[in-house]
């Protein structure tokens, strides 16, 4: 169950570094938050970790209904339905994530054979769907579509973590969902400040200011 959990997940991290429309971004990213509560609650069903139960509720109710409620209020908003613009080519992205992800599980490996946890196979995809996530935010022009992908990767930090640990702290995690929606209402306000001053939210109307 593990293994299929991450092979989900790294199959939805390819469809939304393809994927060009801001609100299938955010349905990709509600399924990933499905995913990793499924696989949080299967390693606390399996290694008897009682705190990865409240792990899997938390992850639930922030990344499934919490965070994407909140992005799509924010999309409708804006009016931003249909701007994830792309920098690259669709076919070319899709390469080099291949070879991204040849590069995740070479360097997992050794780390992964040093690891004594029932999930360590998956090491090598939760650092997959990290570089992933980096790719899309460093290939995609709107805010908005990058912000998304921020989130994504720490959706593949969290599963890391569960794979190499069985998760964090509760403490941590919390704090950490705190920051994640913190983080989230801080960039809606900043993208209403870029779309009122250039009516748009391409940020290379913020590469043009600094060039000025």
């Amino acid at each position: 169950m593990i293994n299929l959990c991450a092979a989900v997940l790294l199959l939805l991290s390819f469809a939304m570094i393809s994927q060009r429309r801001t609100v299938a971004l955010v349905d990709l990213f509600t399924a990933q938050g499905v995913t990793l509560a499924v696989s949080t609650l299967v390693v606390a069903l399996g290694t008897g970790q009682r705190h990865m139960y409240y792990s899997a509720a938390l992850t639930f109710a922030l990344k499934v209904i919490v965070l994407p409620v909140i992005l799509r209020r924010l999309i409708r908003r804006l009016g931003v339905q249909w701007e994830a613009e792309s920098r690259l080519d669709v076919t070319v992205t899709m390469i080099i994530g291949l070879l991204v992800v040849i590069f995740a599980f070479g360097l997992a490996e050794p780390i992964s054979a040093l690891a004594t946890t029932v999930t360590r196979s998956t090491l090598g995809i939760a650092l997959a769907v990290v570089l992933l996530s980096f790719l899309m935010m460093i290939t995609r022009r709107k805010a908005v579509s990058q912000v998304i992908g921020f989130l994504a990767m720490e959706n593949g930090l969290f599963f890391a973590a569960a794979s190499a640990t069985y998760g964090m702290p509760m403490l941590i995690e919390f704090g950490i969902a705190l920051d994640v929606l913190v983080a989230v209402f801080v960039l809606g306000v900043f993208f209403f400040q870029i779309r009122e001053q250039f009516d748009s939210l391409d940020l290379q109307h913020l590469e043009s200011l600094k060039e000025k």
